[in-house]
């Protein structure tokens, strides 16, 4: 069956994106014998362009959602493939979309336990030897290309199985951010400084709101100005659900900053170009009081109601909350993706949070019956001692908060980086629009120039065997 999408891509461009929607079957558990469940995962196939003799196989590192968004917003593989006479491949991650191993009870505690990064690319490896025909000599090279936590699963995936991915092009991918690797604060300072670029006052505006909302909040008459000038779907009743707004309050800005393209975007919320610098306008100069509220709550209609969808604001979804069903993500942070996150409310605009481990822990116990291992991201993937690996393009964003994660400095001849000056969130594998800065045109030629080397290569060592 195949799907078809149109969509503007910036600019007075359309493109048509294309793919066929396949099932492959994998094992509930690769690296246990004692179960023998299979499921399905999902994934996308486009081979219009694809030379079946020799041309790659372009392969997306599914990550926390459903493939079909992450497969609309990477026009970079797609506009390439052409190119290279290439097979394009998006898979799902396991656990996320429709590629459920028990259904609609998959996130049940007693059936999330198979959800981990190293089952996802056991299924992402098993598909690829089904791709390339089950052969002892493969014939087709793999790049896999990857976003965020995809980038992540992109890069690990050349690590363990180099004999099946030839490279990787890992956009984004915060593989530093585990425990004892870079300070618990970098993340929400990244965002301050990307609002303070766009407009100093706006940082303070917000750094002062936090005692006005908590005020306000707790005031009955108050609390219900807040409810209807903000729109919010659900009054303010007591001070779980004001701890629960400041929390949506702090996730918008963070998204804000991270998703802070230069042009109109729905990836994972309908928004403006450069945001940031739009809803900095409503907290621009000396604001207090019911000002300052007001100007917040523009802010809230940007970021929840720019496509004119939206009738109320639904802060109690939380991190639920826009276009990315990656509800299976909470499990992974509280088992191997340990992320710690602090703010100090001084050299960022959030109130002082501390990193605290063994309440995080806990809170990952009576809601998972699990308790966290910190160190097992690091241990498996190698943190940053990443000198034994090879053919690896490490790109990172300035304005993407995530870069405090991210590997900026290249580690070898063939585990480099690409440093885009003003690209947020994985920008350079997005669509190509008139408005991309030209760093992001230039990483572009670079991740090409990569690939062009890896291909060459692998077609060589195939031509000596």
């Amino acid at each position: 069956m195949w799907k078809y999408f149109l969509f503007l891509c910036i600019g007075s461009v359309y493109c048509e994106y294309k793919y066929e929607t396949k099932l492959f079957k994998v094992p509930l558990d690769h690296f246990g014998y004692q179960r023998n469940e299979t499921f399905n995962i999902k994934y996308l196939v486009n081979d219009e362009h694809w030379d079946s003799s020799s041309g790659p196989i372009f392969f997306y590192t599914g990550n926390e959602g459903q493939i079909e968004l992450f497969a609309k917003h990477t026009g970079f593989m797609w506009e390439i493939a052409a190119h290279y006479r290439a097979k394009l491949v998006f898979a799902e991650h396991r656990y996320y979309g429709t590629s459920m191993p028990f259904g609609n009870k998959s996130l049940d505690n007693e059936h999330i336990g198979y959800l981990t990064a190293a089952q996802a690319l056991a299924d992402y490896a098993d598909l690829i030897d089904f791709l390339q025909g089950e052969s002892m000599h493969p014939r087709y090279p793999v790049v896999a290309f990857g976003g965020s936590y995809g980038g992540m699963l992109a890069a690990y995936f050349r690590i363990k199985y180099p004999h099946i991915i030839t490279g990787a092009i890992a956009a984004s991918a915060p593989v530093h951010m585990y425990p004892g690797m870079v300070p618990c604060d970098v993340f929400d300072r990244i965002v301050t400084s990307s609002f303070k670029v766009a407009n100093a006052k706006c940082v303070e505006n917000i750094k002062q709101s936090w005692s006005l909302i908590r005020k306000y909040a707790t005031n009955a008459t108050s609390s219900e100005w807040l409810h209807k000038n903000w729109k919010l779907c659900d009054p303010i009743k007591d001070g779980k659900d004001i701890d629960v707004l400041v929390e949506f309050l702090q996730s918008m800005y963070e998204t804000l900053a991270m998703v802070n393209y230069p042009f109109p975007s729905d990836f994972l919320v309908s928004l403006p170009a450069r945001p940031v610098r739009v809803v900095c306008q409503y907290l621009n100069g000396t604001l207090d009081g019911d000002k300052l509220l007001e100007g917040i709550g523009k802010v809230l209609q940007v970021f929840t109601n720019y496509d004119g969808k939206s009738s109320c604001v639904d802060y109690k979804k939380g991190s639920d909350y826009g276009n990315l069903d990656a509800s299976g993500w909470d499990y992974q942070a509280c088992t191997e993706m340990i992320m710690p996150m602090c703010t100090t409310g001084r050299d960022d605009m959030f109130e002082a949070s501390s990193w605290n481990y063994t309440k995080y822990a806990e809170d990952c116990h009576t809601k998972y019956n699990v308790y966290p291992r910190p160190e097992a991201a690091r241990i498996q993937y190698g943190g940053d001692r990443l000198h034994a690996a090879s053919n690896i393009v490490f790109s990172n964003g300035l304005l993407d908060p995530w870069v405090g994660g991210g590997i900026l400095n290249s580690i070898s001849k063939s585990v480099t980086t690409v440093v885009i000056i003003d690209g947020a969130h994985h920008l350079d594998l997005m669509p190509s629009t008139p408005y991309d800065p030209a760093t992001v045109q230039m990483a572009r030629t670079i991740h090409r120039q990569n690939i062009d080397k890896w291909l060459k290569e692998f077609r060589e060592q195939r031509r000596r065997h």
